[in-house]
């Protein structure tokens, strides 16, 4: 009997936190790669990279965050031409690596960033490597779409688009020059991924609410060029926190308990889930797009379980209710 009431208890404790709020603490910094003297053996320039970091680090860790996004290639020194960094990667191996992974696990959180690495066949890859709050890779993501510039010094272009399982989400990564390409974008799409982690060494402007909104996901870019901010969006695209002129990096709690819903049909229904739960949901408005985010404030009831209470029709549904009506005899000539 014990047994039973005991194996109760575990499902009933496991329920609840399968509809806890989902809030994901997110870290990003902008850092420029430090200036230093190349001159100086390898070994001086990795313990180098390996300080700086710890400085730009200590300037999030105290928020303790559950997801620190860093910039693309960011674990080597800024103005090495290919015969220097073939050098200098050489030594560096994976010492980098091994000096994040330990903050990793010191301080109980994902980390992920971005390093040129040679693999298994000797060929080289742009990739954006995610550690796990034990210090493990979860997996890497190697960058689709290398400039042309990049794949005539030798690096490869990758074929995959995972996505990973964090114990907060799922992540799909997405690095630099990637964000032109739609199919890559189309790709995650498909695999609905909570969070998109964008380490670059660019900005990509308005592309970057398109990724965020057609994969309805949050999207944090880590951009490491000076006086460009390196940004959490939500997935409407919309700027939750940001970077500045005078700090490059930022801290976010976002929510991953949400779903979209268009307003068509929805707005009786939208005021009656918040009259019902009331500071437990947020329905967030960007404006001229016509749909809304609803999310979950409650330890009770998820956001999907709200809409299906109140039988919203949820963004996707609704486009595809569309496109089947357009198919509809006599409707589509």
């Amino acid at each position: 009997m014990k047994k039973l009431v005991l194996v109760l208890v575990i499902l009933v404790v496991a329920y609840y936190q399968s509809m806890a709020i989902n809030k994901v603490k997110v870290a990003t910094i902008g850092a420029v790669s430090p200036s230093l003297d190349l001159n100086q053996e390898p070994q001086k320039l990795v313990d180098q990279m390996i300080e700086f970091w710890e400085i730009e680090l200590a300037q999030v860790l105290p928020d303790q965050p559950d997801l620190i996004v860093l910039p693309e290639v960011c674990d080597r020194p800024a103005g090495m031409n290919k015969k220097m960094q073939l050098k200098y990667y050489k030594t560096r191996g994976n010492q980098l690596m091994e000096y994040f992974a330990s903050v990793a696990k010191k301080n109980n959180c994902y980390l992920a960033y971005g390093a040129k690495r040679q693999v298994e066949d000797g060929s080289w890859r742009n990739s954006c490597i995610l550690i796990d709050r034990k210090g493990n890779t979860v997996g890497v993501y190697n960058k689709n779409f290398p400039t042309i510039g990049e794949m005539e010094s030798g690096t490869k272009a990758g074929k995959e688009a995972p996505v990973f399982q964090c114990d907060f989400g799922r992540v799909a990564a997405a690095i630099c020059f990637d964000l032109n390409f739609d199919e890559l974008r189309l790709r995650y799409a498909k695999q609905n991924p909570d969070l998109i982690i964008f380490p670059s060494l660019y900005h990509g402007g308005l592309v970057q609410a398109n990724w965020a909104f057609s994969n309805r996901a949050f999207f944090v870019g880590s951009v490491s060029i000076a006086n460009l901010p390196s940004e959490i969006r939500n997935p409407m695209g919309k700027v939750v926190s940001s970077t500045t002129n005078y700090f490059h990096f930022t801290v976010a709690t976002i929510n991953l308990d949400y779903c979209l819903a268009h307003l068509d049909n929805n707005w009786a229904k939208l005021k009656a889930l918040k009259d019902k739960y009331g500071e437990e949901v947020i329905i967030s408005d960007p404006g001229e797009i016509g749909s809304v985010i609803i999310t979950s404030e409650s330890d009770k009831i998820s956001a999907l379980e709200m809409a299906k209470e109140f039988e919203i029709t949820l963004l996707d549904k609704y486009l595809d209710n569309s496109r089947a009506y357009r198919q509809k005899p006599g409707v589509l000539e």
